[in-house]
């Protein structure tokens, strides 16, 4: 199951991001936020962060206006590896070499399709299980 959510920048991309990943059958923890109300991203970003860090979700995914908000609340979190994607290539590489376990968007910053793609990469691509990228994760603690 994937943990979603966004502040009111973010949340009409992350309906169209969650619709995306329902029609492949991926299940969606949706955290919230649900209007275009102003709100504080940090809030939201906690809530997809614990469901991860709990273990009840194996991924995140949080998108606000930039990405980079929550990118940098979700970091904040023990075990939690977030990165900030608005490219394919960074969403594959982050997974690849960082494990990450929660993708940033921006709503503002790309559209529906290329957040769709970035999503799918992000979710497919598995963790290298390289030495090296092993030994450089575990300086993070």
């Amino acid at each position: 199951m994937i943990a979603i959510g966004s502040d009111h920048g973010g949340v009409e991309l992350k309906e169209k991001v969650i619709k995306h990943l329902q029609a492949r059958g991926i299940e969606c923890e949706d955290t919230g936020c649900y209007s275009t109300e102003s709100c504080d991203y940090p809030v939201y970003a906690k809530k997809v962060t614990d469901l991860v860090t709990s273990g009840k979700c194996e991924l995140g995914i949080l998108i606000c206006g930039t990405g980079i908000g929550m990118s940098m609340a979700a970091n904040k979190e023990d075990g939690i590896r977030a990165a900030l994607c608005h490219d394919c290539f960074s969403a594959e590489a982050t997974k690849q070499h960082n494990n990450a376990n929660v993708l940033c968007m921006g709503a503002r910053v790309i559209g529906e399709g290329l957040a769709c793609k970035i999503a799918d990469i992000f979710i497919d691509t598995p963790f290298s299980n390289d030495e090296r990228h092993i030994r450089r994760i575990s300086m993070f603690d």
